[in-house]
């Protein structure tokens, strides 16, 4: 009996050291929902992904502009107003991921999504080149290639058809990000694409599995659940197809020593290095920075393998949304298609560099679609140090939730801000906004390194459907039910129409 009342009164010791000393007492200064001793808000978790989802939202706006959350003795505190998200995401001390991101680490390793401090500066420089300039031109090629075949199997199907759209986008943005991430196409691998495709979106049904219940937090404990054993399955799929590609292309320079010895910061357009015929790809420059002793192997399996993640699943939700919001919006969507086929015409037919860079307005359709249904709509940091915000003093290694979705959508900088509107985009319209009232791509030291790739992938998927289809919405984007998860994926299917455009003969 004494040995249970002794323990009592440790754990409520602790407890009270957690939560009100060492400077966790300025953290109960920030209002939030009632939490219990121990657990604190913990069981607000142990429901649907789509319950939380709307919890998490409603507790937005219930205590906006911020607001806290306990996870037993970890704290978490949301923000959502440009000025705080500044102080977080524009200064280099406070670069380092929240603790969810490190469940993803089986797979993505100490990449650049992962790394912090001296080796994610160095990792970043080191990469920072492969989406130079003139390697996003050579890419035009291949984007302007998958997308010409995507409007092909639509139109080989014959007629008007409907396609769920995102499993048939993310199919072509997957071989677009493999060839020019890998140089290698899937076009013509439909099982084994399938395959790779259902192991990247179960690797983050798992991460979501685990974040839903901390008491799997440890990776040993997890590692001995059924589903840490079926993770094991899914991370040999994911890393035997990035390692196979790595060994092939290494084969191929090891044949072709030139075309990797002419590789540098200063020749990186192709017409320089001879590579008509092979396509430039960014595991080269990874291939190269090795031969130079900068990376390993797993190194460069680590960063082929974030340029995947980064770079198919997040450009898929934007265009498969972009797509649904023109479909409902006919004004709009004609407007993009004359400016796309007076594009065309000029260019032959064949987007390039520059005309895909002239497509000013399809380019405000896409920014605007990204504030209304940014495919990351959150961050999670931890502070370094206390950090004075708006309203409250922050203690150093609290994590810390950036609300990407609610401060794109917030009437205090975005009038009618349910209301679709690329015209928000024009430069006379964004020169007084809060700079950090849109962060679509994050922003400051630790933005995203891949944007102008994928706002030009978006544009040019979307602009050759465009031109070959009228869009008709089958399912409004009003009925969506969306569900916690890393990226914004919608709960059910989401349909829209392809009606071909008959084409006059000249």
């Amino acid at each position: 009996m004494f040995i249970t009342i002794l323990l009592l009164v440790f754990i409520m010791c602790f407890v009270y050291y957690v939560q009100y000393g060492s400077n966790k007492h300025l953290i109960n200064k920030i209002p939030g929902p009632p939490s219990y001793p121990i657990i604190g808000n913990i069981l607000l978790g142990l429901r649907s992904r789509k319950d939380i989802w709307k919890i998490l939202f409603n507790l937005s706006n219930q205590y906006y502009p911020i607001f806290k959350l306990w996870a037993f003795f970890i704290p978490l505190v949301s923000i959502r107003h440009p000025n705080d998200l500044e102080l977080i995401l524009n200064n280099r001390k406070h670069i380092d991921k929240g603790p969810i991101y490190y469940k993803l680490s089986p797979w993505l390793g100490e990449s650049l999504t992962l790394s912090t401090g001296s080796k994610w500066q160095s990792r970043r420089k080191l990469l920072t080149p492969t989406f130079h300039f003139n390697i996003l031109k050579q890419f035009v090629k291949i984007l302007s290639e998958e997308s010409e075949s995507m409007t092909r199997s639509l139109k080989s199907a014959g007629g008007v058809i409907i396609k769920d759209l995102i499993p048939f986008i993310s199919e072509h943005t997957l071989n677009i990000i493999c060839e020019t991430a890998m140089g290698t196409s899937l076009r013509g691998m439909g099982s084994f694409q399938q395959q790779y495709r259902k192991a990247v979106h179960r690797m983050g049904e798992l991460f979501i599995y685990r974040l839903m219940r901390p008491w799997l937090y440890n990776d040993w404990i997890f590692s001995l659940t059924p589903t840490g054993r079926e993770q094991r399955k899914v991370l040999k799929i994911l890393h035997g197809f990035t390692e196979k590609i790595v060994a092939e292309r290494k084969v191929y320079h090891k044949h072709h020593g030139q075309y990797l010895r002419n590789l540098s910061e200063e020749t990186v357009d192709a017409e320089t290095i001879g590579m008509e015929k092979k396509q430039l790809a960014m595991l080269d420059l990874l291939i190269l920075a090795s031969e130079e002793g900068l990376l390993t192997d797993s190194d460069i399996r680590e960063e082929i393998d974030v340029f995947i993640f980064g770079g198919y699943d997040t450009t898929s939700l934007a265009i498969s949304f972009t797509l649904s919001l023109l479909a409902e919006h006919k004004d709009i969507q004609d407007c993009v298609r004359e400016e796309v086929d007076l594009i065309m015409q000029e260019s032959q037919g064949k987007l390039t560099m520059k005309s895909l860079q002239n497509l000013y307005y399809l380019e405000r359709c896409i920014k605007e679609t990204l504030r209304l249904y940014p495919s990351t709509y959150f961050i999670a940091r931890v502070t370094s140090e206390k950090i004075q915000l708006s309203s409250y003093l922050i203690p150093a290694k609290t994590i810390v939730h950036l609300n990407i979705r609610d401060v794109h959508r917030d009437p205090n900088f975005w009038p009618n801000p349910e209301i679709f509107d690329p015209d928000r985009f024009l430069p006379e319209n964004c020169r007084n906004r809060h700079p950090y009232s849109y962060v679509p791509f994050s922003a400051g030291p630790r933005n995203c390194i891949g944007q102008r790739f994928a706002l030009l992938e978006m544009k040019a998927v979307i602009a050759y459907l465009i031109h070959n289809f009228y869009l008709e919405p089958v399912d409004y984007l009003k009925d969506l039910q969306m569900e916690v998860d890393i990226l914004l994926h919608p709960v059910h299917p989401h349909r829209i129409k392809f009606v071909p455009i008959a084409k006059k003969c000249t």
